[in-house]
This record gives structure tokens, sequence and C-alpha cells, in this order.
């Protein structure tokens, strides 16, 4: 379930990852793909922050950096604290791969082109991967502190899901 939750929202962001269902993840491979999917966000924002001139775009790209990095910074302390390493495992590393497609196609955009493109990659990807978290990381995780984090940052995700949804509408992208 998993897996196909968060194919899903690559595939929103039109890239590509294997159709097959992986097995139950466990803490460590949930907290690693966690932190991979908000490193791809705020590699997303860079860029954004690199070629958009649109004031909305940049100041929600902005906000991804932010928000993304307090949490993974919070991940990273959480991790030190337990004194584990995550796991790396199929769905991070297919989530990688798309990322680099994705951005490579982003950035053969430019103007309303690009702000359309990465404003529904965002609404995508955030619609997605929170579902994910909601439905699928947090009731199989094990360890309270993970969870707690895990909930907390959805609430934030949730408010740039809705952030999103008003920058696609603003920029009237088709």
């Amino acid at each position: 379930m998993t897996f196909r939750l968060l194919s899903a929202a690559v595939l929103a962001g039109a890239m590509v990852l294997p159709a097959h269902a992986a097995e139950p993840m466990n803490d460590l491979e949930i907290a690693h793909t966690a932190y991979t999917a908000g490193q791809l966000d705020i590699r997303y924002a860079h860029l954004a922050l690199a070629v958009s001139e649109n004031a909305d775009v940049r100041s929600f790209a902005e906000t991804m950096i932010r928000d993304h990095s307090a949490v993974n910074s919070a991940a990273v302390d959480l991790i030190t604290e337990l004194n584990v390493t995550p796991q790396d495992n199929d769905l991070s590393r297919a989530l990688v791969q798309g990322a680099a497609d994705k951005r490579a196609e982003l950035m053969g955009l430019s103007g309303s082109a690009f702000d359309c493109a990465y404003a529904q990659n965002e609404l995508g990807y955030h619609q997605v991967v929170n579902k994910t978290v909601e439905d699928s990381f947090i009731p199989a995780v094990t360890v309270a502190p993970l969870k707690e984090l895990l909930t907390d940052a959805l609430a934030t995700f949730k408010v740039h899901e809705g952030h999103a949804e008003q920058m696609v509408s603003n920029l009237q992208c088709s």
C-alpha cells in the first residue's frame, strides 16, 4: 500500500516508479523515505528560486526550504538520539530517480510554464505524500517519537498542500 501511494505521488509529478508493491517498510525505512521526500522537495524549491521570477512561487519555495529543512533537522536529531541508522530502500531510491527526471523536465522550462509545472508538481506531490504519511507511515511506525515527528510534520505539510493548491489556482494553470 505504501509503495503504491508514493508511486502515485511520483506519477502525479510525472516521475516513474516501478509499479510492483514492495514489502512492508520498517521504521528505519519509513524514516529514510520521509527524509528523502523532504530533501527532494527542498531541491525543487532551490530550482524554483533559481528559475522563477514570480513572487508567489518564490515565496512558496522559500517556505518549502524553511519548513522541510526544519523537519529534516528534527529527524536527524531524533535519529542521533535513538542511535539508529535509517535504511535506504527501493522506494526512497525510486523517489530520488523520479525527482531527478522531474528536475530535468523543470529545468527545460521558464516563465509561466515553469511556474505552473512547479506549482502543479508541488500540489500533486504534497497530496499523495501527505496521504501516504497519514494513512500508511504513521499507522505503521512503532517508535513513538518518530510517530510524533511524522504527525507534527503532516500538519505543516497539509498547510503546504493548501498553499500549493492556491498557487496553482492563482497562476491559472491548465
